[in-house]
């Protein structure tokens, strides 16, 4: 039996629209994109890249994209999202590109990529704040980790019981 490998693209929806990336859908983006590849690269790209394209994962409020195509042909792909000028949904077109950020073999080095990329994205982001709106991130930041804390100390408490008790001693 073969394994087929793939690659990922961890993709950008950039638009200044705020509307553009709320009304984002996986299959409307996986449709778009098919669109295009065939339109750039014919026939040709559109049989090749249908077949082990998908929408990985998409955060609507981030604009975060992760595509999903064959190793073979990722080329095609990447070369077929700059042509995305547009997203048409519900009747609405909204300009927009995406911005390819990396290109990793598993869907862990994207996630860790994207990890580094919004801690990177995040301190540029507090060296033009000022210092009343650095403490409110500060403070929302620290809420969320220990609302993480409490939720994670909840799970072990309610499932282990005794045994759960007797391993965090």
């Amino acid at each position: 039996m073969v394994r087929f490998k793939h690659r990922y693209l961890l993709c950008e929806v950039v638009s200044d629209d705020p509307r553009c990336r709320l009304s984002l859908e996986d299959r409307v983006l996986g449709g778009l994109i098919r669109d295009t590849i065939a339109r750039v690269h014919g026939t040709f790209g559109a049989a090749s890249c249908s077949i082990g394209f998908a929408v990985r994962y998409l955060n609507a409020y981030t604009g975060i994209v992760l595509l999903r195509c064959r190793k073979e042909f990722y080329q095609l792909v990447c070369s077929a999202l700059p042509f995305i000028t547009y997203l048409e949904n519900k009747g609405h077109r909204y300009p927009c590109f995406l911005n390819t950020l990396h290109v990793g073999g598993t869907i862990r080095t994207c996630q860790k990529f994207l990890i580094n990329y919004n801690r990177r994205q995040l301190l540029m982001l507090l060296q033009n704040c000022t210092e009343e709106e650095r403490e409110a991130i500060q403070k929302s930041v620290t809420r969320s980790c220990l609302l993480e804390e409490r939720s994670d100390e909840e799970e072990l408490s309610d499932s282990g019981g005794e045994g759960a008790a007797e391993a965090m001693e």
